[in-house]
């Protein structure tokens, strides 16, 4: 048996057009993002790839992105399952912070260690703070355990257990696509591609293109691509 995954990062943002750092900030997509999503759609339609079961964060860039998707595909009815778990990486204190401005307040080395490192997150979001998701009914089910800043490394521990609990044991025979974020993908990647912890800062992933990953029944890639080579990133070589 062998499966096909779908992973696809949500199409530009109002906040990736303005270069902010957004992380858990739940902003809409830009228009661009739009027909990103709409371009998506056409790519699996020529490509004959129809999703049977979908994933997604509590976000609405993403959500809106798959809604696309699966409206231009007319599979509206589709079911979809959502969880914080897909959500971009929390980046604390910078979230709505220009990253240009931040690049020049605590200088290119610092800026780079926040925002590439694997393994040092930035400064905490405050408590009190008012996008504190712990405050937010939305993720009122788990309370006390959302984060307050993250970095790759954290993103990873959250992404994988649920992708071992919940998405890996629905793969046989399915087509399944993932609509999500930068960094909750690239976690993905790294477990999927065997990435290791200092070649993962490297990996690039484009809004609007889907990856298609075949599986075969051990979990192992078989082949991967995105469906628009005009906008694709270098891939991890695939061991088979």
């Amino acid at each position: 048996m062998s499966s096909t995954l779908i992973l696809l990062r949500h199409g530009k943002s109002v906040w990736n057009a303005k270069n902010i750092f957004t992380g858990w900030v739940d902003v809409d997509l830009h228009d661009e993002g739009k027909r990103e999503a709409a371009k998506s759609a056409e790519l699996l339609k020529e490509a004959n790839i129809k999703p049977s079961i979908c994933f997604t964060s509590y976000l609405k860039r993403a959500q809106n992105t798959l809604d696309i998707i699966l409206e231009d595909l007319n599979l509206e009815n589709l079911p979809v399952h959502r969880s914080w778990k897909l959500n971009e990486r929390h980046y604390g204190a910078l979230q709505g912070l220009n990253k240009d401005d931040v690049k020049n307040k605590y200088g290119d080395d610092q800026f780079l260690k926040w925002r590439r490192s694997y393994d040092v997150p930035p400064p905490s979001l405050d408590e009190s703070d008012n996008s504190n998701p712990n405050h937010d009914p939305l993720y009122k089910i788990d309370k006390g355990s959302l984060p307050l800043t993250e970095c790759l490394k954290d993103t990873y521990e959250r992404v994988i257990p649920y992708w071992t609990e919940a998405i890996e044991p629905i793969l046989n025979n399915n087509t399944i696509i993932i609509a999500a974020h930068g960094n909750s993908l690239r976690s993905l990647c790294k477990k999927l591609f065997n990435i290791s912890d200092e070649n993962i800062v490297q990996l690039e992933i484009p809004t609007g293109n889907p990856l298609l990953i075949n599986l075969n029944n051990s979990c192992k890639i078989t082949a991967a691509s995105y469906l628009d080579p005009s906008r694709s990133e270098k891939l991890p070589k695939i061991d088979i």
